[in-house]
């Protein structure tokens, strides 16, 4: 879908005082622009905020940032964000929203910021061969995941072959899968906030898949290296 301009975009989310101009600059430290030291989670694709909003102020104490790729989108979710927290009159003070390309992540990341938990929300499905290690769930992102996360991923999608190939590229980048449904609204105990996406796809009738994957500990980093070079090579 082609995301029209808009030249407002920009200087509206930089003038919003929990929008990161510089992510790359906070490599190491991104605790550090929180008021409260609490466990870091982490949106990769937030899009128009529909979860991150939700999930945020439902979760005050846990720190949260959401990222995405687009101005265009990125404002509508500061928006969103500044809604649910007004409405619930409650600070903003637990989410940071920045622009960055999350093929990159490392550039952004180290390893000194510890992350509690990573939401994949319907990314894109990239189905051609030559494009699916654009996937944010190919194993060269994974592992790169990996070494930032002391938690688990959350990945939800309602592509099945996106879903039934990430459950092999899990295991490759030294995953296990802990939960997972191809059919998440069978499983009402493991449902959780839902996004456009998701609510669009239900009015379709399409199902949605979703897995929660943690990093097997018999699985070293050191074991992952060639892995983890490939992807900084082809970065």
């Amino acid at each position: 879908m082609r995301i029209r301009c808009k030249p407002w975009a920009k200087p509206e989310l930089e003038a919003c005082p929990f929008y990161i101009t510089d992510p790359k600059a906070q490599k190491g430290n991104w605790n550090a622009l929180f008021p409260k030291k609490q466990p870091l989670r982490l949106e990769l694709g937030c899009g128009k905020g529909g979860f991150i909003s939700q999930e945020a102020p439902a979760n005050p104490d846990y720190n949260y940032i959401a990222i995405d790729i687009k101005n265009e989108m990125l404002v509508l979710a500061k928006r969103k964000l500044e809604e649910a927290y007004a409405q619930k009159d409650m600070p903003l003070d637990n989410v940071r929203i920045c622009i960055d390309n999350i093929m990159y992540l490392t550039n952004c990341f180290s390893e000194a910021d510890r992350i509690d938990r990573i939401y994949i929300n319907f990314c894109n499905p990239w189905p051609k061969s030559k494009h699916k290690k654009r996937r944010l769930t190919h194993p060269r992102q994974l592992v790169q995941y990996r070494m930032l996360l002391d938690g688990e991923i959350w990945f939800k999608t309602d592509d099945d072959d996106l879903f039934e190939e990430s459950l092999e590229y899990f295991k490759e980048a030294g995953f296990r899968i802990k939960q997972m449904t191809r059919n998440l609204h069978q499983e009402p105990q493991m449902r959780y906030f839902e996004t456009e996406h998701e609510q669009m796809f239900d009015e379709m009738g399409k199902t949605i898949k979703f897995l929660i994957a943690e990093p097997d500990p018999s699985v070293s980093m050191d074991s992952l290296q060639d892995l983890l070079q490939y992807s900084e090579r082809t970065h």
